[in-house]
């Protein structure tokens, strides 16, 4: 009963979130809080880890859910679920593309789409935002720990590389090499 659980969530997930793995996040949450799969630290955590490993965010996610939660069994029940509704789509797409192409019907579903997809990946940034900088909950204590101020350090440094076009890979090994040290040195 577990994996067909998991193997519909999944679905549902995989058919209805648009934008790809940032915009399926604040799906995978609901999902994975409300039937106890995973708790909100555990989710950043997975994303900040997700990010550094190959393949896409929604599904090393739903891999990493599936095998808590039902092992290597659930880990392939969860990946197909995410990634059936995508496969099935993209099928039909390239069936019917050239057919439709410039159809005004698909140009406006399409365009409508667009703010929702941003819309999701911004609620997205600010849950994980929420969980990484004020874990304890917003008050006037969250600003003045050391954790704070390294993890906001290391955003901005991060924001700063990317945008001076930095390769990615330095980037996450930059980080990976920060975070070690204020783990162990700060015992954050």
């Amino acid at each position: 009963m577990v994996l067909i659980k998991l193997f519909l969530a999944f679905l549902k997930i995989g058919a209805f979130t648009f934008g790809g793995g940032y915009a399926m996040i604040a799906m995978i949450q609901a999902e994975a809080e409300r039937k106890g799969w995973l708790t909100q630290e555990e989710l950043v955590d997975f994303v900040a880890l997700s990010e550094s490993t190959p393949g896409p965010l929604a599904v090393n996610m739903a891999t990493f859910v599936g095998m808590r939660t039902c092992g290597v069994l659930g880990a392939i029940i969860a990946t197909l679920g995410i990634i059936l509704p995508s496969f099935i789509i993209i099928l039909i797409i390239a069936k019917c593309f050239e057919k439709y192409e410039k159809s005004k019907a698909v140009g406006g579903i399409m365009s409508g789409l667009k703010p929702a997809v941003v819309g999701m990946i911004g609620a997205a940034f600010i849950t994980v935002a929420r969980a990484v900088f004020f874990p304890s909950g917003i008050s006037i204590s969250a600003f003045s720990s050391a954790g704070f101020w390294i993890f906001l350090g290391l955003f901005a440094v991060t924001t700063v590389l990317a945008f001076k076009k930095v390769h990615p890979i330095k980037i996450i090994l930059f980080s990976a090499v920060i975070g070690i040290g204020a783990g162990y040195g700060l015992g954050l």
